[in-house]
C-alpha cells in the first residue's frame, strides 16, 4: 500500500519537521516530565511500548528504563539520531525505526501502549485518522494510546485576534520561539479538539479522558475496548 501514488508522504515534510520538533526538547526537566507521565500510565516491566514521534527519544528511553520494551519511532533521521545518543547516555535500550505515523511497522494487537506527543498535527485531517487507525490496530485490546497534540481548542472569534492571542500564550508560556509559533500556525494541519476527539472515536477509541489545558493543547487518554466491551 505504501508504494501508491497516492499514499501520503510524510518524508516531504522531514524539514518543516525537525526545525518545528526542536521547540518540543529545550526543557531540562523533560527525563522528570516523562517519567512521570510514563507512571501516571502505569508502565510496567515487559510492556511493550511504541513513542511515535520519539524526537530526542527521552521519554522513549524513560520508558525502557523502567523496564519496557521500547521502540522509538520518528521520520526525521536527525532526531533518531539523537534519541540513539541520549539511550546511549542513560544506558538504555531502545529500537529506533526510521519511520512515520503511516508507515511505522507494526503487528496487530502487539503494543501494551503507544504515545505520540506533538505528531499528529503534520498530517491533514484524512491521513490523521488513517494513522489513528494504524495505532489502534497496532494496540493489544484493553491497551491505552497517549496523545498529545497541538490543537485549536476554540472556535476563532475574529481569525486574525484570536491568533494572534494563541500564538502570544504559546511563546509567553512556553518559552517558544514566535517564528516557530507561526510557521506552525501557517504550515501545518492542527485541528479542532472537537473534530480529534470525534475522529478518536470513529476509529474505535474509548476516549477515557480529554484535557484543555491551554488554547494549542490537547491531551487525551484513549483505550482500545476488549471484544466483550465493543457495544
Amino acid at each position: 500500500m505504501l508504494a501508491r501514488d497516492w499514499y501520503y508522504t510524510q518524508r516531504r515534510r522531514i524539514g518543516i519537521d525537525t526545525a518545528v520538533a526542536s521547540i518540543y526538547g529545550r526543557h531540562d526537566d523533560s527525563d522528570l516530565r516523562a517519567r512521570q507521565t510514563l507512571k501516571t500510565l502505569g508502565v510496567e516491566p515487559g510492556w511493550r511500548v511504541a513513542d511515535i514521534g520519539c524526537g530526542n527519544g527521552v521519554l522513549a528511553c524513560e520508558a525502557a528504563l523502567m523496564g519496557a520494551e521500547v521502540d522509538a519511532i520518528d521520520i526525521s533521521p536527525a532526531m533518531l539520531a539523537l534519541a540513539n545518543i541520549y539511550a546511549r547516555d542513560r544506558k538504555a535500550r531502545i529500537r529506533t525505526q526510521p519511520a512515520g505515523l503511516l508507515s511505522f511497522a507494526y503487528q496487530p494487537d502487539s503494543y501494551d501502549l503507544i504515545v505520540s506527543e506533538f505528531t499528529l498535527h503534520h498530517l491533514p485531517d484524512f491521513w490523521k485518522a488513517v494513522a489513528l487507525s494504524r495505532i489502534f490496530n497496532a494496540l493489544k485490546p484493553g491497551c491505552d494510546f497517549y496523545l498529545r497534540d497541538i490543537v485549536f481548542v476554540s472556535m476563532p472569534d475574529g481569525l486574525e485576534r484570536d491568533v494572534e492571542g494563541w500564538a502570544d500564550f504559546s511563546i509567553k508560556n512556553h518559552d517558544f520561539e514566535r517564528e516557530g509559533v507561526m510557521t506552525h500556525m501557517r504550515d501545518e494541519y492542527s485541528t479542532f479538539g472537537w473534530v480529534m476527539e470525534r475522529m478518536l472515536t470513529e476509529v474505535g477509541f474509548t476516549l477515557v479522558s480529554a484535557d484543555y489545558h491551554a488554547p494549542l493543547h490537547g491531551t487525551y487518554l484513549l483505550r482500545k475496548p476488549k471484544p466483550e466491551q465493543k457495544s
